[in-house]
């Protein structure tokens, strides 16, 4: 289809500054006039109020964000336009996959690869993706196979089962997409540390694949410690902490399911159980406990799940932030790490840091950041759409 006979979205007087800064959301609010029979997934053209050419993009009618430009140059999508998408994202993340010890990364990031809407990770030979945005649903037999192409995957796998596609109006889905089906578990390196990841029930894409850089830093300091692992999923960071050489390590989930695989996770490290133990249970209560029994840590690692979906949750999400950061700060020895994140994208850096501040003072702690922690390299933030930067985190000394 040409460009020129695409539908128009035509915005309102002085709501077009972000879409010209290149930030790739329209908003429902920002749109004057609608031009034609437009259905979700239908491109369109975006024009200011002088209908100057902004971008072509694709409409969703059910999300607050109706429209999604993919391209700013005015650009004819087809298969080649994302073939050539795709292959760049593939090429930013080379270096991260020659490397030995790296057999597991995030591929196509949504808007940071100018794909927005689209999530595919990499494990080992296979690909688990994400269609979020109704943009993308026309398309999904063209961009499959580009990405088995690009990737020489063995097969590709979808974990479309998100509340992303119910804002999208679309169904939540999960299966086979193209080639083999992936194993129950596979088996990652990630810097020399292995995992096994269930990509079919897992969170996600089935591992928190964000976190290895944090993961990393973790492992350097933990030499001699007593860490406890908050939120441990399947283990991460406690692995990092154990072949950091941490005297011992304690793991909080409230997933029985998870810590199982954790000791999984443990077993293919060589870790034996001496100097590693599991709590299944509510990390906020058993924090309380540790106050209670007098129990203290060297390291104290917060990892919990997004506590705000949208802004309207941000209040509640901060009380529950301050709270958490508040018990941990009890139980942390004098000269103490708190390695704490939020991957709540409604909360921004300078309001969590606050929060761990405020946190701090009620514990009557003093702290100093001694580090900022982020999402990895092949989660990339693009310059002109922050809401890319999800992941933010705090390594603190606490006195």
């Amino acid at each position: 289809m040409l460009n020129k006979n695409l539908q128009v979205i035509r915005l309102k007087k002085n709501r077009e500054a972000s879409v010209a800064r290149h930030h790739p959301w329209v908003f429902s609010g920002a749109i004057d006039q609608i031009v034609g029979d437009v259905k979700s997934g239908d491109f369109v053209r975006v024009l200011d109020n002088k209908n100057q050419l902004l971008g072509i993009g694709a409409y969703s009618e059910s999300s607050q964000i109706r429209v999604r430009i993919l391209s700013f140059a005015g650009e004819e999508i087809n298969t080649e336009f994302f073939a050539g998408r795709i292959e760049r994202a593939f090429i930013k993340r080379q270096h991260l996959l020659s490397q030995p010890n790296r057999t597991a990364c995030r591929l196509i990031y949504g808007e940071s690869d100018q794909l927005p809407g689209l999530i595919v990770d990499k494990y080992e030979g296979y690909l688990v993706c994400q269609f979020l945005f109704a943009g993308l649903e026309p398309w999904r037999s063209e961009i499959i196979p580009l990405l088995a192409k690009f990737s020489g995957c063995n097969g590709i796998y979808e974990r479309s089962d998100t509340t992303s596609r119910d804002k999208e109006g679309l169904t939540q889905t999960t299966g086979v997409l193209w080639g083999e089906a992936p194993p129950a578990l596979i088996r990652i390196n990630e810097n020399d540390m292995l995992f096994d990841v269930d990509v079919a029930t897992g969170q996600k894409t089935g591992f928190f694949l964000d976190q290895a850089e944090n993961r990393q830093y973790l492992r350097k300091h933990s030499a001699d410690q007593k860490v406890l692992n908050c939120f441990a999923y399947t283990g991460g960071f406690s692995v990092a902490a154990l072949l950091g050489g941490a005297t011992q390590v304690i793991s909080v989930d409230s997933s029985a399911p998870a810590l199982e695989l954790l000791q999984s996770n443990l077993n293919a490290n060589g870790l034996g159980a001496a100097n590693h133990s599991t709590v299944n249970g509510n990390v906020f209560q058993v924090l309380r406990d540790y106050q209670t029994s007098g129990e203290h840590f060297d390291i104290v690692v917060l990892d919990p799940p997004k506590f705000a979906e949208n802004k309207n949750q941000v209040n509640k999400a901060a009380r529950a932030y301050k709270d958490l950061a508040l018990q941990a700060c009890k139980v942390i020895n004098p000269g103490g790490l708190l390695v704490t994140f939020s991957c709540s994208g409604s909360i921004e850096m300078n309001l969590f840091q606050k929060i761990t501040s405020d946190a701090l003072l009620d514990a009557n702690r003093q702290g100093e950041i001694v580090h900022y922690l982020h999402q990895g390299e092949d989660h990339p933030i693009a310059l002109e759409f922050p809401e890319s930067q999800y992941l933010k985190g705090l390594a603190c000394r606490v006195n």
